[in-house]
């Protein structure tokens, strides 16, 4: 046997061994077909992988699961979701977080309902669609369509970097990560391995304390050979995020309403609703006092929040004032206090009027003595 064809035997074994961890110890999550009900002839369902995979770029999988589950009650299938307005879409993702991934998403919805055959199986065909980048066409690929592709996500970056001990750190080293993977990825199963390599990074090589006399590969795990895995994969300093100052204002009318605008489609945030702010950007600071409140009144102020996005750290200080019956200014409008909590708010939005109205944005029970 050559020295190739032995490598080639030991991923092969790599693989197989992985995938029988995985028949067994795999995780039960709402958007997944366990490796039982694929045996038994069943098929993933395309439009639950993409909607899992879009939901969870920088999103936990706990966070996901409640928004999941409430997005196929709403919207079962790729037409229901293509059919519903944008702005409904906008105000059930509130909470998810990269606003921009809800905009794709009805995007891609609204092309993929006008397929006759749905989702793309390839690929390249997958990353013409919004919001479908490299990453997610590929785990689209493999696990909807049991396609041979590399699907490198955070977890399996750290257990590759592990078990071959790559030193170089990250982001440099995505495209040997992704060359390594490659080579174990095998012709049977695809969908599985990439499943099964996620689970893995999930529960066993987990960035502290893994838990390595579990893991089904160890005796092949370079890293626990040479030393200790959990140094592994290196990073890269990171650069301090800059803090940006600015200033909201939360304005209430008399029956409670509060004083609402919707952000632009385009840029941070874009199409959710928020209160009146000053100009802040990840770039310059806003107006910090009551100056450049919406309009004048008796402005007080409420205290301030922090909130750190992905390129920068923001705090608002908070004000607020009676409104009266006033009319809403232009671009503006009157938010019922009753429909708060469901409105399209961003995280930081939330934080703001609750600073200054606490319990303003949590949903209402209809009878609370039924819940007594």
């Amino acid at each position: 046997m050559t020295r190739k064809s032995v490598r080639q035997a030991k991923e092969g074994d790599i693989a197989s061994r992985l995938l029988g961890w995985y028949d067994a110890h795999h995780r039960e999550l709402p958007w997944r077909m366990a490796p039982r009900d694929l045996a038994s002839g069943g098929r993933p369902d395309p439009y639950r992988v993409w909607l899992s995979e879009i939901m969870l770029q920088q999103t936990t999988v706990e966070a996901v699961k409640p928004y999941f589950r409430a997005f196929l009650e709403k919207w079962p299938n790729i037409k229901a979701l293509a059919a519903a307005e944008t702005e409904e879409v906008m105000r059930a993702w509130a909470g998810l977080g990269y606003y921009s991934r809800a905009r794709n998403l009805k995007a891609c919805a609204d092309i993929v309902a006008t397929l006759p055959g749905g989702f793309p199986d390839i690929e390249d065909e997958l990353r013409k669609l919004p919001g479908i980048g490299a990453y997610t066409a590929a785990a689209i690929a493999a696990i909807a369509f049991n396609r041979p592709a590399v699907v490198v996500d955070g977890n399996i970056e750290r257990v590759t970097a592990r078990l071959f001990e790559i030193r170089t750190p990250l982001p440099d080293v995505k495209p040997e990560i992704r060359a390594a993977v490659e080579k174990l990825v095998p012709a049977m199963r695809p969908g599985d391995f990439a499943q099964a390599m996620m689970d893995l990074g999930a529960t066993i090589c987990t960035p502290r304390r893994p838990r390595c006399m579990l893991c089904p590969v160890r005796e092949d795990c370079r890293a626990i050979l040479s030393g200790d895995p959990e140094l592994l994969p290196v990073r890269a300093e990171k650069a301090e995020k800059p803090q940006r100052r600015g200033a909201a204002f939360v304005a209430v009318r008399d029956d409670g309403a509060i004083l609402l605008r919707t952000r632009p489609d385009k840029g941070l945030l874009g199409g959710m609703s928020e209160v009146p702010t000053t100009g802040w950007t990840a770039r310059i600071d806003g107006d910090t006092s009551a100056k450049s409140a919406p309009f004048a009144a008796d402005w007080q102020h409420a205290g301030s929040i922090a909130h750190v996005f992905t390129h920068f750290a923001l705090e608002l200080d908070v004000y607020r004032a009676s409104a009266g019956d006033k009319a809403a200014p232009a671009g503006h409008r009157w938010s019922p206090a009753a429909g708060i909590s469901g409105e399209a708010l961003p995280t930081v939005m939330k934080k703001v009027i609750e600073a200054a109205i606490p319990g303003a944005t949590k949903a209402r029970r209809d009878n609370p003595a039924r819940h007594a």
